[in-house]
């Protein structure tokens, strides 16, 4: 498949500048084509994965751009837990934000602006696996630390395939180190165009996907550390 982006080019003198100490041609407009394999149809978890400025968002939106969550509609005049549609019980809320490693009662009754990056992440993939059928969330794990991302995408992985999330999910990220972790169907990598079916990195050699700790798991996903509090 190949889509082309374009977008205006405004002549200026410092444009003009730029263009002739780095030798830019100019035009109208600048145009770039992405081209890359079609993810297969079906799967509960897919990941687009690339370096920055691959085109990962932009192929995002291409082929599922219906259900591309932006997350830019929170009203933070209410709680957390009240940003969720309103057909969902308080039960079923809480537990989406538990299956997600946020399980913080005084954290979900604030509003979502004084919520800490983290934490944030954290809500907008509870209430966008909330809304159920596809959910194709950028910028995946961009804002959170390493080990809680890897933890984090065991933990979904984990509830996805067990349906106690009920829905299907496409990862949109610039981090690698996640995939073991996630272990999607399929994997679109931006930076070749093309697409493998799941997934077979170090974690997974001699066939042994090693575990980590459960005390580490628990302190990562629910904040729980002696003498010490994870956010």
């Amino acid at each position: 498949m190949q889509i082309t982006l374009s977008c205006p080019v405004f002549s200026s003198f410092r444009v003009q500048q730029v263009a002739g100490m780095f030798d830019v041609p100019l035009a109208e407009k600048a145009e770039r084509v992405l081209s890359f394999e079609k993810p297969p149809d079906g799967g509960v978890i897919g990941c687009i994965v690339g370096p920055s400025g691959s085109g990962k968002s932009s192929i995002a939106r291409h082929l599922f751009g219906n259900d591309y969550y932006t997350g830019n509609d929170w009203d933070h005049g209410v709680a957390v837990i009240d940003n969720f549609d309103a057909g969902l019980s308080i039960k079923e809320i809480t537990q989406m934000l538990t299956l997600v490693g946020f399980s913080s009662p005084p954290s979900w009754i604030k509003p979502y602006s004084v919520l800490s990056n983290g934490e944030k992440f954290r809500c907008d993939l509870a209430r966008s696996l909330s809304r159920g059928g596809l959910v194709v969330f950028d910028e995946y794990t961009s804002v959170v630390d390493r080990n809680v991302a890897k933890i984090a995408s065991a933990a979904l992985a984990k509830a996805m395939r067990s349906n106690r999330i009920d829905c299907r999910f496409v990862a949109v990220t610039c981090h690698y180190d996640i995939l073991d972790w996630l272990e999607p169907d399929w994997v679109l990598d931006t930076s070749a165009g093309t697409v493998s079916c799941g997934t077979s990195g170090a974690l997974k050699k001699n066939g042994v996907l090693k575990s980590p700790c459960p005390s580490f798991v628990a302190s990562v996903l629910f904040g729980r550390c002696l003498r010490r509090i994870i956010i």
